[in-house]
């Protein structure tokens, strides 16, 4: 948090940041913070005062944290037209915005007016969730892999860039000066590139960045989805992160790959010699996440949409089950690399999309697999199959029961999940059920599709 720091480091890195923003000639600074909703949002500073905004911050009214998908005001008792948080920006996040003109970008912690942590605020919850990791000896390290479809605006609407296969040189080739753009953008931000390619659906694309310590993972999220976004607003195109953007092709998944390292720089998931080479503690650590899963999902795969992608055999898992390479598998733990088994090791969670906020998302996943570990957890057998192959009895007798198929029941398994909740706290709890639960009436007052029309323009 921005009040943990030392005054005098504190001031060098704003100075810094005023500094950096003058010598590129940047006239506006965005403060941008991630909402319950997923969306990203947020004030701008122009450049004559941005030194006393670094310092007071920027207000913000409570009842945004109530904000909907559909810019509908939640009900949130303490969330109405009546009072004010502020926007207080990490320094250390600054970036000079290579998608926008003497633009820069920074992302804030919620405090109140009085300083102290707003107790609504996402990016303040993972890092209570990372000081319980430290509390066990461990640093998560983190990396969102996202999934999205480059799209081109036709008559009010979007449609896939094209049509190429999964894999193909054609389908690298026909926005490979996009691309090329991106990648530019990413690494002049310092948020390196690990691998990119075209995916199944027309128009899909992933590319992925490198992992990081928690809190920065999801910064970089954040960071990576205003990049490619605004990237692809200067060649006249779009791109959409919805979890469904069209009935008729794949969705758009943002796998979670975790794994969690002592103060000596282990990697304390690598498991030499233990099946599938993870760990007892790595095996304590995904037996909570898999204990949880069912509410962990109203927080990874956290829209209405969302829950159209978690479809049997569509390789976004749909089932409560874990298994090594298994991409079927909520849980798939990746196979190390040659020479880096060690360094290497980690697992991915398929069950979560970019409609989720990333803070959250990896908040609920630490919260989940400390429970694990406290709780001395094991996990039912490793599925070496698709799940949906074992038939309901060979899937009830290892435990893959079916993931929550709404939003709704989602959220209802949240509520009822004390160890999440009580991480959440009353007051992040009460506003995100709230925001999700008014996304669900609205969506189920309308037709299919405006929820597809939505998501495909909102992510």
């Amino acid at each position: 948090m921005v009040g943990s720091r030392a005054p005098a480091d504190l001031a060098a890195l704003r100075a810094n940041v005023v500094a950096r923003a003058e010598a590129h000639g940047v006239r506006l600074v965005r403060f941008l913070y991630c909402d319950h909703d997923g969306i990203i949002r947020g004030k701008a500073s122009g450049a004559s005062r941005l030194d006393d905004r670094l310092n007071g911050g920027i207000g913000l009214t409570v009842a945004m944290q109530a904000f909907t998908l559909l810019d509908r005001l939640a009900t949130v008792d303490g969330m109405g037209p009546v009072g004010e948080i502020r926007l207080v920006a990490d320094p250390e996040t600054f970036v000079v915005a290579p998608y926008a003109p003497h633009t820069g970008v920074v992302l804030v912690d919620m405090l109140t007016t009085d300083g102290q942590p707003y107790a609504a605020d996402g990016r303040q919850f993972l890092r209570r969730m990372i000081e319980w990791a430290a509390a066990h000896d461990l640093e998560i390290v983190a990396a969102f892999e996202p999934e999205w479809t480059l799209v081109a605006p036709r008559d009010d609407d979007l449609e896939p860039f094209d049509r190429s296969l999964c894999f193909s040189s054609q389908g690298m080739q026909g926005p490979a000066a996009f691309i090329d753009d991106v990648v530019a953008a990413l690494d002049a931000q310092d948020l390196t590139v690990e691998q990119y390619y075209p995916e199944l659906g027309w128009g899909q694309q992933e590319l992925s960045i490198r992992h990081a310590p928690a809190l920065r993972a999801a910064d970089r999220h954040v960071l990576y989805r205003e990049t490619v976004r605004g990237i692809a607003q200067r060649h006249g195109l779009a791109v959409s992160f919805a979890p469904k953007p069209w009935p008729d092709q794949p969705g758009n998944g943002c796998h979670l790959h975790f794994s969690a390292w002592d103060p000596l720089g282990a990697n304390r998931f690598a498991g030499p010699g233990e099946p599938h080479g993870l760990s007892e503690m790595g095996r304590h650590f995904l037996a909570g996440v898999l204990d949880h899963l069912p509410a962990l999902l109203a927080l990874t795969c956290a829209s209405v949409n969302s829950y159209r992608r978690l479809q049997p055999q569509m390789w976004a898992s749909a089932y409560r089950a874990w298994g090594p390479d298994n991409r079927e598998a909520a849980l798939r733990v990746a196979s190390t690399f040659h020479g880096q088994e060690s360094e290497s090791a980690n697992v991915e969670l398929k069950a979560c999309d970019s409609s989720s906020n990333p803070y959250l998302a990896l908040g609920g996943v630490i919260a989940a697999g400390l429970d694990g570990i406290d709780r001395g957890l094991e996990p039912p057998p490793p599925v070496m199959v698709d799940p949906h192959s074992l038939g309901e009895a060979g899937r009830a007798a290892i435990g893959a029961a079916r993931h929550p198929t709404s939003l709704g029941e989602a959220v209802a398994h949240l509520r009822a999940d004390r160890v999440l909740m009580d991480a959440l706290g009353d007051r992040l709890a009460t506003s995100y059920i709230a925001v999700k639960e008014s996304d669900i009436e609205g969506f189920g007052a309308e037709e299919e599709s405006f929820e597809y029309a939505t998501h495909r323009f909102r992510y």
